[in-house]
């Protein structure tokens, strides 16, 4: 047995091979369409700038078996393909060849020959490259067309990988839910490069992206595309629809929109159709409209007919149209109201004497409330009978609930609101006989009710006026109050709406005449007292000579036997 040192065994090795012209060799593995460099160098410093060559298959005892390219040591002298390349740097000895986007005919063995001056000196290195197939690179997709319910995507031929591409798959998600969630649609015919996407719903944001398939495996995804489909009519009509009549002549409106689902796209306004009911339908095409922004969910119909039935449907509208009509609903009208008019009659002053009297005489109530009624002797204005619609409200009827002392209670019933709703009361007073300059008190829309406090004992005439977006309506009737002591109270009623100060004056005026009128009696109702008191105490006098007496509430009353006052 012989025994060799490990150092004795290299070296004897590379003596043999030397002698016997061993090459290195070793295993490469790429993918198709990718570039590959085998490794080759040699020793400038030492051989300085020599001949290479590169062939395919085991290297020769001379030369290259299958060259490929060849260079003198500076550059490269000749070449089978473009595809193979020198792309070291010759001048240090670097001679690896590259070769680009292999494919995988190009598997097998390459070898590297140095020539190196001398015999058995040739530098021999031996590369295998196995070249193997891939998947598709990744497609690049790109929009093309999109519709309320679908859209149409293109993509650019992409290299295969080596193997023919089998399929396209086509994922297609809500952009607001996971990829998992996501709908797949496999395309196999591999020729067309568009593809159209069906059943999308409007107005909703998609993200898109798109593999291919070959016999090796899936590519990796495109680039992920976010598409928005158009805006399309709605699909629902408006929900809780409901009508309330407001007045002879208006209908109010309100409801809510469609379903979020149903809306397809922005709400942009509401068409309103509505027509005089007709049991027989006889009338198909005489619906009049309006249309009303999204901002608002409700509506006045105006100008409408007294006592009517009317049929309403609602249409939801967006920028693509109008949807659906809801389920028709019925509707009447109020009856119209007609309300009269009237101006108290100036009465003469023995009338109005006649009825303070009887005023006077009635202690029992705190306040009379008094009709005026026409005489022979008056001037009696005419009576009309009004009807009006108008964009202004109508003028509130006022009425008097109380007088306690300087406190006066008014209650008011409002009228049709005209146009628009009703925002606000103005109430207006003076005293009788002060100037026409208004003090004005206001109240809310919903206020039917008001107390005025610390009112001087005077005589009022107090009005009220109703205001909305429109205007101010006509005044209310006119009520004449007096405030003071319990008993002392009354108030005239007078219906009339005057339409200025002038008017509210001029009744003011004929209420001055009521006045004198009241006066005069009591003043010569007291004389008569005094004269026929006066004469009984000197009749009782001359009669049993010592008496004292007073009087208390309008009653005699004896106090005792002392010396007689004269009054």
């Amino acid at each position: 047995m012989i025994t060799l040192g490990s150092g004795r065994l290299s070296l004897c090795c590379r003596l043999l091979c030397l002698l016997l012209g061993c090459v290195s060799s070793e295993a490469i593995i790429a993918t198709v369409g990718t570039d590959v460099t085998l490794i080759c160098n040699y020793d400038v410093q030492t051989y300085g700038k020599l001949s290479v060559c590169w062939g395919r298959g085991a290297i020769p005892s001379r030369g290259c078996a299958s060259e490929v390219i060849r260079s003198d040591g500076t550059t490269v002298s000749g070449k089978l393909s473009d595809r193979y390349l020198l792309s070291g740097n010759l001048d240090e000895g670097d001679v690896s060849l590259t070769i680009t986007q292999v494919v995988e005919s190009d598997s097998g063995m390459y070898g590297c020959r140095v020539e190196i001056p001398g015999w058995f000196n040739d530098h021999k290195h031996q590369l295998t490259l196995t070249v193997v197939a891939a998947p598709p690179n990744p497609l690049k997709v790109e929009t093309r067309e999109v519709r309320e319910r679908s859209v149409t995507v293109r993509w650019t031929p992409v290299f295969d990988g080596g193997r023919p591409i089998t399929s396209y798959r086509v994922n297609v998600k809500n952009k607001q839910e996971p990829w998992n969630s996501a709908l797949s649609t496999e395309i196999t015919n591999t020729e067309v490069i568009q593809v159209t996407i069906f059943d999308l719903r409007p107005a909703t944001a998609y993200n898109l992206c798109m593999f291919a398939t070959n016999s090796v495996g899936m590519s990796a995804s495109s680039n992920v595309l976010t598409i928005t489909t158009k805006e399309a009519a709605p699909e629902g009509p408006p929900l809780d629809i409901y009508l309330k009549a407001l007045s002879s002549r208006m209908i109010i409106v309100t409801w809510k929109p469609p379903r979020p689902e149903l809306r397809n796209g922005v709400l942009r306004g509401y068409k309103i159709h509505y027509r005089e009911y007709d049991p027989a339908d006889k009338q198909p095409n005489s619906w009049l409209y309006r249309s009303v922004t999204t901002t608002r969910e409700s509506t006045v119909l105006t100008d409408l007919e007294p006592s009517t039935k009317y049929r309403v449907i609602i249409q939801a509208k967006t920028n693509a149209g109008f949807g659906p009509t809801s389920t028709d609903l019925l509707c009447s009208t109020m009856d119209e109201v007609r309300t009269t008019t009237e101006v108290a009659s100036v009465e003469s002053p023995s009338t109005a004497a006649t009825k303070r009297r009887q005023d006077i005489s009635s202690s029992s109530a705190a306040y009379t409330t008094t009709t005026v009624e026409s005489s022979t002797a008056s001037t009696v204005w005419t009576q009309s009978t009004t009807s009006v619609m108008s964009v202004h409200p109508d003028p509130p009827v006022v009425k008097l609930k109380e007088v306690r002392g300087n406190t006066i209670t008014l209650s008011w019933t409002p009228g049709s609101q005209g146009g628009s709703p009703i925002t606000r009361f103005l109430l207006k007073y003076k005293a009788l006989d002060a100037p026409w300059d208004y003090t004005r008190i206001d109240f809310s829309p919903n206020q039917t009710e008001a107390t005025l406090i610390e009112m001087h004992n005077f005589t009022y005439i107090i009005c009220m006026f109703a205001m909305n977006s429109q205007g101010t309506s006509k005044a209310s009737n006119v009520l004449t109050i007096t405030a003071g002591e319990a008993g002392q109270q009354r108030v005239d009623v007078v219906f009339t709406t005057p339409s200025d100060t002038r008017a509210a004056a001029a009744v003011g005026e004929s209420h001055n005449s009521h006045l004198a009128a009241i006066v005069m009696p009591l003043v010569l109702v007291v004389l008569i007292v005094v004269i026929v008191t006066t004469w009984q105490l000197r009749r009782i006098k001359r009669k049993q000579g010592s008496l004292s007496m007073w009087v208390t509430n309008g009653a005699i009353r004896i106090r005792g036997s002392e010396s007689l006052q004269e009054l």
